[in-house]
């Protein structure tokens, strides 16, 4: 469901060589779409859903635009089709309800895309995090170098992307520090957002192949988006998600301060091209800092390895409600970090009045 970039570059080519999966359909409504899907051996090109036959699918990819990830899933799933939404799976909470209700009425299931917990140097990250004891504090960051998305498209027009670099990368790093702090609820939340570099043509991100991508852009969304979270119990969170920056290497880091020591993973999340060479896991004990071996694996790996599990979580009834109530934590966090954001730049426009009353 979709067949832009994601759809073509990600999950297509993979769902087409796994051997547990037959693609059957490919649904979009752009003919452009449609046309470029039609070489890469889809049996059917479909402009509606509804052209689907009941039964006819064990399960459906929603790889569409943001703004229409809970509306075409909650179809699906009213219809009692499964679904797998890449992130984000909602743009706010009463989506998120909307998606709970149509799962219960039609009795399927909702999968979430979530690849960055299946990558194996994040999961080498929780196995050293969790030999370190009680977690103090995690500060995560994806800094691009540059990597707007989508030249004068959806992704920088918040009324379908919802938001920008904290909507599209922020959900991965929260997706990533979930595991670590299991339930834990975020009793304190503050944010602040820039966007100095999305409209620069200079700094699109050009290994997605948008057309005109040097273009100068329109958008009204955040390149930048920065926060400080704080846990009922005390754990405190710092992120920053960055579709563009002044550095020269597109990063993503993970610091994790425990009662026995620090775990740092530096590597690169996504497809860029313009990436560190390798991940890079390390231990600081008592003034040490020791490397830590990680296997080696190919870029994306993550995303096969995701539809690897799929089958078992889809076959098990228990699991129905988990990935959206999943979606539903991440999504109130990224609205509280708006929320402060707003507040804070409204403060700052208000002039102080001297003397009142």
């Amino acid at each position: 469901m979709g067949c832009g970039w994601a759809g073509r570059s990600i999950w297509l080519p993979r769902l087409a060589g796994h051997p547990a999966y037959e693609v059957v359909a490919a649904v979009d409504p752009d003919p452009a779409a449609r046309d470029a899907i039609g070489g890469q051996g889809v049996p059917r090109v479909l402009a509606d859903l509804d052209e689907l036959e009941r039964g006819e699918v064990d399960l459906a990819v929603v790889a569409a635009p943001n703004h229409l990830h809970a509306p075409v899933a909650a179809r699906l799933l009213e219809r009692g089709v499964p679904v797998f939404v890449e992130k984000p799976v909602c743009l706010n909470v009463t989506e998120a309800e909307r998606l709970s209700a149509a799962e219960s009425a039609g009795g399927a299931i909702l999968l979430a895309g979530s690849a960055a917990p299946y990558r194996a140097d994040v999961r080498a990250l929780y196995a050293l995090a969790a030999e370190l004891g009680p977690i103090r504090h995690v500060d995560v960051a994806w800094v691009r170098a540059r990597g707007v998305p989508g030249a004068g498209g959806w992704f920088t027009d918040r009324s379908r992307s919802g938001g920008g670099a904290l909507v599209d990368l922020g959900w991965h790093l929260l997706d990533t520090v979930g595991p670590m702090l299991g339930t834990a609820v975020f009793e304190q939340v503050a944010g602040a957002v820039s966007a100095d570099f999305v409209n620069a043509g200079y700094l699109r991100a050009q290994w997605r192949g948008d057309a005109d991508a040097e273009a100068p852009g329109t958008g009204d969304v955040e390149d930048t988006a920065r926060g400080f979270l704080v846990t009922e119990d005390g754990v405190s969170v710092s992120l920053r998600a960055s579709w563009a920056s002044h550095q020269a290497r597109d990063v993503t880091r993970f610091t994790v301060e425990s009662v026995s020591g620090t775990a740092e993973l530096t590597c690169t999340f996504g497809f860029s091209s313009n990436r560190q060479a390798e991940s890079v896991l390390t231990r600081t004990r008592h003034g040490t800092t020791v490397p830590v071996p990680l296997p080696v694996e190919p870029v994306g790996a993550e995303y096969s390895r995701q539809l690897d599990e799929l089958p078992a979580l889809l076959a098990d009834p228990a699991g129905r409600g988990a990935a959206i109530g999943g979606a539903r934590r991440t999504i109130a966090v990224i609205e509280r970090l708006y929320g402060s954001a707003r507040a804070a730049r409204r403060a700052a426009l208000v002039p102080e009045v001297q003397g009142a009353g």
